[in-house]
Formats: C-alpha cells, structure tokens, sequence
C-alpha cells in the first residue's frame, strides 16, 4: 500500500509577508518578492507556496495573478500553528560583518526571542543596519521553518543592559579571554552571573538573557 504524501509538501517554497494572513487573505508582493517567486523560482500562476507573517503561523497560498514586476497570492488554509519559543534573549556587541551576520543567522534558527547589539568600550562597529540585521533573520526564518521573527533591538551601551534588566533574570556571559577583567565589569553591575570562555563564533550564543526585562526599548 502506497504511503500517504505529506500535507503540503516541505519541498514547498517558504516566504516571510508583514501583511495579517488569514484563509482567503489576498496578497499582492512587493516588486523583490515577485522577482524572487518568479525569475529565480520560476513559480507560475497555479504554484503553492508557504507563507508566515510572524504572528498567525503558517499558511499554503496559492499564486493567482502573475504581471512583469508583479505577483498576487491567495491564502487557502493554516498548515501549522506558531512554535512555542523560549523567552531567550542574545546580547551581542557587533563584531566584523560576516561574524555578525552569522550570530542573526544561527540565533534566528535556534529560536531566539530577541536579539540585542551591546556597544561596549571597545567595540570597532559606529553603527549597527537594523534593517539588514531583519532581512538576514527573515531569510533564516524562511529557510529553517521558523513562523515567528526575533525582534531585533536598537543598539544599547552594555551600563544600560545590566542595570535595567529584572533581577531574576539570569545573565550568561562569555568571554574569550577566559572571564577576566571584564567579569569585573560585569559584576558590578549584576551579580547572578556566570562566566565562560568561547571563540567569537559561539561567544553571543552563550551570552543569552532568560526571563523578562525593564525598561528595554524594542522595536
């Protein structure tokens, strides 16, 4: 007896939309995302694809309009619920670009809740794209079958990171150099703290923040 095909198909392309999806939702894509479905995907009126807007889950549309610089989808149905995720927060101090854009990448797969650049004493970037930051985790979203979105903050000095936080969220800090001086720094302004040493690639995935926070501006 042959075995049932899975519904829908996970070969089907996965595409990050901000507009609130519901079934029988009407899509009309920007000038890139019809570009992408059409010219590097070469999906047609009729194809299926999966669509997430970051807060209802997952939903199969299907393409009905297909114009030059244009594409319309329409919603048929949920395929799947939003993934619990746990309320782990990454504060990174942004290093070279590849490095940074690799912490997004791996972070947003992992099911971090949100992302934080930390300007600390002597870190080299003046300043931190955001909007790049978004469109790498959108990309890693799509590409892992995540449905929700870290929310990416704006910059904040590491002073303010450690003194405005809850007191009963835990803060795990990595350093490469094994801890010292800077964990002085740290406990100074936070004291349940503990203490790592890991390369720069694993670095901010080991500094994460579990629980809630004050007076944290998001987004």
């Amino acid at each position: 007896m042959p075995a049932t095909p899975a519904w829908p198909p996970k070969s089907l392309p996965r595409l990050f939309v901000r507009e609130a999806l519901g079934e029988g939702t009407r899509v009309d894509l920007d000038t890139s995302q019809a570009n992408y479905l059409g010219n590097v995907l070469r999906l047609k009126e009729g194809s299926e694809l999966l669509l997430f807007d970051g807060r209802s889950g997952e939903w199969l549309a299907r393409i009905v309009e297909v114009g030059k610089k244009r594409m319309a989808l329409t919603v048929e149905g949920k395929t799947r619920e939003p993934e619990a995720i746990p309320d782990v927060w990454i504060a990174f101090a942004p290093v070279k670009r590849a490095h940074t854009d690799w912490l997004v990448e791996k972070a947003t797969e992992l099911g971090a809740a949100r992302l934080i650049p930390i300007m600390t004493q002597r870190t080299i970037a003046e300043r931190v794209r955001l909007d790049r930051l978004e469109a790498i985790a959108i990309e890693a979203a799509e590409q892992c079958g995540r449905t929700c979105l870290p929310d990416i903050s704006e910059p904040l000095p590491l002073a303010h990171l450690l003194q405005h936080r809850e007191p009963s969220r835990t803060l795990y800090f990595a350093d490469e150099d094994g801890g010292e001086p800077a964990g002085h720094a740290v406990h100074h302004h936070a004291r349940d703290v503990e203490f790592g040493s890991h390369r720069v690639e694993t670095l901010s995935a080991r500094a994460a923040v579990n629980g809630g926070a004050q007076g944290l501006p998001s987004r």
